[in-house]
């Protein structure tokens, strides 16, 4: 059954008491089961497993990705087997939806420990200790629940923004519960064979594991131009291509994130890396502001961390102007959400949807109290002074805007690059301590980047008609779940060693590595900061304010996103290449086999969800278990 949506002049037109009032009549599905026990034990068990993928794909490009597609089939196909054995009942639609949001939430929760947290641990040189981390990472996550409310109704409700991953989990779960059972075992089947074909792609990456089993020949090469190289060398601008990450690799579980986002954004990111790393990045290498280092026999080296460090800012500009302008173009959106507090009862017509979104009163209550927590926490775990703690929480409402606005646009959260806004701040009230500088920072942009998940969890509960109250609830439990699985993980793989072994040329966790290097930056001055550097801030500041404008002016129809372009400054060109020919093959596959009857329609355009859940679930695994093996069996 076709999920019920406004149409694109609807979303244009409508006011928002209009929207609401036609999802209340056409979407809502009353008390339908939802956040049952069975339900919120299957996202805890399914999330915590799957939390290990963003530890992968974290340790390899500094960011995470969601996993609640993969959690819905698997969630759907292990119930409906159940029903079959005549050992459960099915599972409703609601209840898994409810599951994926725990499942997600768990997921994404690892942030931290490849950002902000890695960053300090490498900074100090010390472990923190592991009770530490969990409670940390809870209150942090919490206090992100807590600011996602009152942006919910502006870019769910009124804007309608599609949030690519939580959509997608909507369009996955409506297809399961809606269509025929052998449909979705069908689905079920094509995710475990593309998370099974992944994760064999990921241990054949692996050429140490090959060489042990005597199949080295097999290995398949991390990058597909090593034969150019044999004889020529590219460059641009005297510079090395493969310095400034401008080569196809065989990521698939990154082509997989790109078929998720579509092409739009996969367009926007490539136009950004393509400026970026082909004009921007050599120019800053001509001027001396981008530094290398000397290798043994002399050469400079490059590559995304020299890079990155001062291209970001650029980036940054873009996506922070662009995205506040958005938020202030409907400052109304905002205002409305405040308005029931200060009145006894709330005109039903007014606010149709009062006792089923959080009531407000949660989010007034709640944020003091969790806010003064969290500086205490700071306070007691990394000596950050009060009033300095205390200081980043409205920092956190502002960044969760520029969060929300790149995670309803593209899935992802750019939590690193809005961390550097507060570490410029912190840089001129606390200089010189480069431990507040990192830890303030990594509560606006951590708090922010859970609040940006919330939103993407509650996306697909608004498609088909649940609780949004419930899915906090259920958000609170993943994290719980994700805490308890992933930060032993994390300690047994990656602090092995001690600090030192965070970073690996094979995982050089850049987000951990981009955290030290501003920190370090910032904390002796603006004046380590180019002078290119601020040019480039002051130009991007403008193109995201020309663009989202120009977006605005267009009423959404205009292609290219701002926020899709300033990301590009921070993650590498490889990586941007991988994602935008993810969303470029299932956009032409999509063009090419429209009718509903074909094969190719079938599995590659109405299983586009479930091959590419299945392929980073598989392939984000396997990472995990790669990285195990060669350091506590082959390195024996």
């Amino acid at each position: 059954m076709a999920i019920k949506q406004l149409t694109e002049e609807q979303v244009r037109t409508w006011t928002l008491q209009q929207k609401d009032r036609w999802w209340y009549e056409n979407v809502w599905r009353g008390d339908m089961p939802q956040l049952t026990v069975r339900s919120a034990t299957t996202g805890m068990c399914l999330g915590g497993i799957l939390s290990l993928t963003n530890l992968y794909v974290g340790a390899k490009t500094g960011w995470t990705l969601g996993v609640g597609i993969t959690s819905v089939i698997l969630a759907y196909a292990m119930f409906k087997l159940l029903a079959r054995a005549g050992l459960a009942k099915e599972f409703t639609i609601l209840e898994n939806n409810a599951m994926q949001s725990i499942a997600t939430a768990a997921g994404y929760m690892t942030a931290p420990l490849i950002s902000s947290l890695g960053a300090y641990m490498l900074v100090t040189n010390t472990v923190i200790p592991m009770a530490w981390t969990i409670v940390w990472l809870f209150v942090v996550a919490l206090m992100g629940v807590l600011f996602a409310f009152p942006l919910k109704r502006r870019f769910i409700n009124d804007e309608q923004h599609p949030f690519p991953e939580g959509r997608a989990a909507g369009i996955v779960m409506d297809a399961l519960h809606s269509g025929d059972a052998a449909e979705g075992m069908f689905k079920a089947k094509v995710l475990v064979w593309s998370g099974a074909l992944s994760a064999l792609a990921k241990l054949m990456q692996s050429h140490a594991i090959m060489a042990k089993l005597k199949l080295g020949f097999m290995a398949i090469p991390e990058y597909l131009d090593g034969w150019i190289y044999k004889f020529a060398t590219l460059k641009v601008g005297g510079v090395d291509l493969r310095e400034l990450t401008v080569r196809p690799d065989t990521d698939f579980v990154m082509m997989a994130a790109g078929g998720l986002m579509g092409i739009r954004v996969g367009v926007s990111l490539m136009i950004g890396a393509l400026i970026n790393y082909l004009i921007l990045a050599p120019y800053g290498i001509a001027l001396g502001d981008v530094q290398g280092r000397v290798g043994p026999d002399g050469s400079v080296h490059y590559g995304f961390r020299a890079i990155t460090a001062w291209a970001l800012w650029g980036g940054v500009a873009m996506m922070t102007t662009a995205s506040l302008l958005a938020f202030f173009a409907k400052p109304r959106i905002l205002l409305s959400a405040f308005r029931g507090l200060f009145r006894k009862k709330a005109n039903a017509e007014e606010d149709i949807l009062r006792d089923i979104e959080l009531p407000m009163r949660v989010f007034v209550i709640g944020i003091p109290v969790v806010g003064i927590a969290l500086v205490l926490l700071a306070n007691q775990f990394f000596g950050v002074k009060i009033w300095l703690g205390a200081l980043a929480i409205p920092l956190v409402f502002i960044f969760t805007l520029i969060g929300v606005n790149s995670t309803a646009l593209t899935s992802i959260t750019p939590t690193g690059a809005m961390g550097k806004l507060t570490q410029l701040t912190y840089g001129l009230l606390d200089p010189g301590n480069i431990k507040t500088n990192i830890m303030t920072a990594g509560i606006t942009a951590e708090v922010a980047g859970n609040a940006s998940n919330l939103l993407m969890d509650i996306k697909p509960g608004y498609m088909l008609g649940a609780k949004p109250r419930l899915q906090a609830i259920g958000h609170v439990l993943g994290i719980i779940a994700g805490a308890c699985v992933a930060v032993p993980v994390f300690y047994l793989v990656f602090l092995k060693n001690g600090p030192a072994g965070l970073i690996s040329d094979q995982y050089p966790m850049p987000a951990i590595n981009i955290w030290k290097a501003v920190a370090e930056a910032l904390t002796q001055g603006l004046s380590n900061l180019p002078v290119s550097a601020r040019w480039a801030a002051l130009f991007g500041a403008l193109l995201g304010l020309l663009l989202e404008l120009i977006r605005l002016a267009t009423k959404g129809r205009f292609w290219l996103s701002p926020v899709g372009v300033g990301l590009a400054a921070v993650i590498p060109f490889n990586t941007c290449l991988a994602m935008f020919l993810g969303s470029l093959f299932f956009w032409l596959v999509g063009k090419l086999f429209t009718r509903p009857g074909s094969a190719g329609n079938r599995i590659l355009v109405q299983n586009q969800e479930p091959i590419c859940g299945g392929v980073i679930a598989g392939g984000g695994l396997m990472g995990i278990i790669v990285i195990i093996i060669e350091n506590f069996i082959l390195s024996r």
